[in-house]
């Protein structure tokens, strides 16, 4: 038993691994920023801090002749998103049916890959991280009002900013989901997809991926040479039980992680 408690929840084995899924799979495909960066863990529930290798200032400690000086350690933060199930719907699964109500967890799988990305894009001021785009070292690039069509020029310019730092390839790409069907419904003066002309800029440079990034406002470029942005993950995304009554059973998504920038220099955001 762990601090999930799904053996109290009155869900089958069978329930259980449907509702699993069902998570998977609203939640992978959202999970752009995990595609950016490096990904460490799960550590477990029990991992509290990230390590970051540094001490505070030299402060006089509690005996005379004796320095001391504190560990500096990034905390772990803990995301949760209730959902509910009802009983029915349990039941009519158990019983075979393949059109089961899952909204109410399609909605909490979509938030909390929202809240994810945004972390990792955006950062979190409240838990002390910053995220790629406002660490990064350069000066934004703006996508200007010129609609989508000037998007591969500040793309191939910012990997070019990226290259010229020093930090090779390959270059991925992030666009919010305003900024990816923009891109995917639109064609350059002679109808050449934007699609294609990113896609090939990305191959040219490493063949790094474009992801649509739901929690990114803007587009992000980033090097995914790997050490520069970590992602520390605690307890992964995972379902726990909270409570039930005679007609619903009361669930949540729960995760704890760290995100850090070692790079400044590896990411370039474009924003709108």
């Amino acid at each position: 038993m762990n601090h999930l408690l799904r053996g109290h929840a009155p869900i089958t084995d069978e329930a259980w691994k449907q509702i699993d899924e069902e998570a998977s799979d609203s939640l992978v495909p959202r999970l752009a920023g995990r595609k950016m960066v490096d990904f460490t863990g799960p550590l477990g529930w029990g991992h509290s801090a990230t390590d970051l290798g540094r001490v505070s200032d030299t402060e006089k400690g509690p005996a005379d002749g004796v320095d001391m000086r504190s560990r500096q350690v990034l905390p772990l933060i803990e995301l949760r998103a209730p959902f509910t199930v009802s009983r029915s719907e349990l039941e009519a699964l158990d019983r075979g049916a393949v059109d089961t109500d899952f909204d109410s967890l399609n909605d909490a799988a979509r938030q909390m890959a929202v809240a994810e990305n945004a972390a990792i894009f955006h950062g979190l001021k409240e838990a002390g991280m910053e995220g790629i785009a406002a660490a990064s070292s350069h000066d934004p690039i703006p996508l200007g009002s010129n609609g989508f069509q000037d998007y591969p020029e500040h793309i191939a310019k910012a990997i070019e900013v990226i290259l010229s730092s020093g930090v090779e390839g390959p270059y991925g790409v992030a666009l919010s989901p305003e900024c990816y069907t923009g891109v995917v419904e639109s064609a350059e003066k002679g109808g050449y997809p934007l699609l294609s002309h990113i896609r090939k800029i990305l191959q040219e440079s490493g063949g790094g991926p474009m992801v649509w990034a739901p929690g990114l406002d803007g587009v992000v470029v980033a090097s995914l040479r790997g050490g520069d942005f970590l992602f520390e993950s605690g307890q992964d995304l995972s379902i726990g039980y909270d409570s039930h009554d005679a007609e619903m059973v009361n669930l949540y998504i729960e995760e704890s992680f760290t995100f850090r920038v070692a790079t400044p220099e590896a990411a370039v955001a474009l924003p709108k």
